[in-house]
């Protein structure tokens, strides 16, 4: 391993790839979508790529648009991961739980749940919703952001404190003495706060790397504080090796002012991925989930970023230089700027809409070597500790990436070899934690 190595996980939500188009390809049988043994297999080809977690994103409602495609989430989280844990071995698995409905006592024995179930592989993502759909699922009002992030402060400490409530030292069930447990260790935490409360402790014992790790999406102002001081992984979507910088130091400052050290902290960046045995080669498989998507709707989205209307019916023909010169591209699209160079290089509307512009978070695309230039590059010049990987379609997706980029990244000792520890605190490099960081205690009574 070298000083440029990185984290690398991947993101998975949707049973039959996060491209829109991918429900629709000839690989894909459409009333899969809630066939849990899509995502084992998925799981089971990222652990042999070495891969240090898989990443499970939620919404509390229909997040998508059932006409055009299935839910973006498919299943309950948790769920889908504990049939995930005992299909693999090493891998971390990161599911996602909201603060803003779940009580913390049954989030926290949830998550230990799935902890012990994998010997001491999961993560939690902890988040706020923020969704007027998703407090109308349980009957609530959507609160002021002010209260959101009280209550998100107050259930992370208490989950955290009944993590803690079962104590190392309570040992393990002794036969011959008759003793199955030191209850001298394991004691309640009535905790009490304005919005949720535990009397604690929680009935399950520590796993091997004691509790589940938090993630955190990079947000702002609030998010950004409250990820300072609970975080160990940032989950981004930086637009820019310009933007992943800014970001990542801004996390890393923070962490340092809330008491801890910045290492501890790890900046992780979406990247959306398709393989080819050459740029073309990859581009014409974009080109065929964007058709599969349907390309009249992807060409009116890419009329957006692009400001000017693109017809249809001319989907394979290069803009003229008149339409060149009248494009106005969207200053807020993250892939404006690529979606012009292209054009202006005499790309066809599908061209274009196959070099990945729609994609949300930036776009490696291309041979193995070059997705594994552009991954090198944005940890050189630290913009990111590591990548949650987007993958297209997942029939395949996952295979190309591990059989073809993995390698790459090995030879240039930017991935180990194989796993060096078993548990997810392991694979992140953090040191074992048994309930709150006593750092954090100590700066609030100062």
């Amino acid at each position: 391993m070298t000083e440029n190595s990185f984290l690398l996980g991947a993101v998975l939500g949707e049973m039959h790839g996060n491209h829109p188009g991918a429900w629709r390809m000839p690989s894909a049988d459409p009333g899969a979508y809630t066939d849990v043994t899509t995502f084992v297999r998925a799981a089971q080809t990222a652990e042999r790529g070495g891969l240090d977690y898989l990443f499970f994103p939620d919404r509390v409602f229909i997040w998508g648009d059932l006409e055009s495609r299935p839910p973006i989430v498919t299943m309950e989280p948790t769920l889908t991961l504990a049939a995930i844990a005992p299909a693999t071995r090493r891998i971390g698995l990161v599911t996602t739980v909201s603060t803003s409905f779940v009580e913390p006592y049954t989030l926290a024995r949830q998550v230990r749940a799935l902890d012990v179930m994998s010997h001491g592989r999961a993560g939690w993502q902890a988040i706020p919703s923020y969704e007027p759909e998703a407090f109308a699922n349980y009957g609530l009002p959507v609160p002021p952001r002010e209260e959101k992030y009280e209550r998100f402060d107050e259930v992370i400490q208490i989950t955290q404190a009944l993590w803690g409530s079962w104590g190392r030292a309570a040992g393990t069930p002794d036969k011959t003495t008759g003793r199955f447990a030191d209850t001298a260790h394991i004691r309640p935490i009535n905790m009490q706060g304005r919005y949720v409360a535990s009397r604690g402790p929680l009935q399950i014992p520590p796993s091997e790397q004691g509790q589940p790790v938090i993630f955190m999406p990079f947000a702002s102002g609030l998010g950004v504080q409250a990820a300072a001081k609970y975080a160990n992984g940032i989950i981004a979507g930086p637009s820019s090796i310009q933007q992943g910088k800014a970001q990542r130091d801004m996390m890393r400052a923070l962490a340092v002012e809330a008491g801890r050290d910045a290492d501890e902290v790890k900046f992780l960046a979406f990247a959306f991925v398709t393989v080819g045995a050459t740029l073309q080669e990859a581009a014409q498989r974009r080109m065929g989930l964007e058709e599969a998507a349907g390309l009249e709707e992807r060409l009116a989205q890419l009329s957006a970023v692009l400001g000017l209307r693109l017809d249809p019916a001319d989907r394979d023909k290069p803009l003229t230089n008149a339409q060149v010169a009248a494009l106005r591209p969207h200053p807020g699209a993250p892939q404006a700027v690529r979606a012009l160079e292209l054009a202006r290089q005499g790309r066809t509307p599908h061209e274009i809409l196959g070099h990945g512009v729609l994609d949300q978070s930036p776009s490696l695309l291309g041979t193995a070597e070059q997705i594994a230039d552009m991954l090198q590059e944005w940890v050189q010049a630290g913009a990111a500790d590591g990548f949650s990987v987007i993958i297209d379609d997942l029939h395949d997706g996952m295979d190309a990436f591990v059989d073809q980029v993995v390698p790459v990244l090995r030879q240039r000792g930017l991935r180990p070899d194989d796993y060096k520890g078993a548990t997810l605190r392991d694979h992140l490099g953090l040191p074992e934690q048994l309930g709150p960081d006593p750092r954090l205690a100590a700066r609030r009574e100062a």
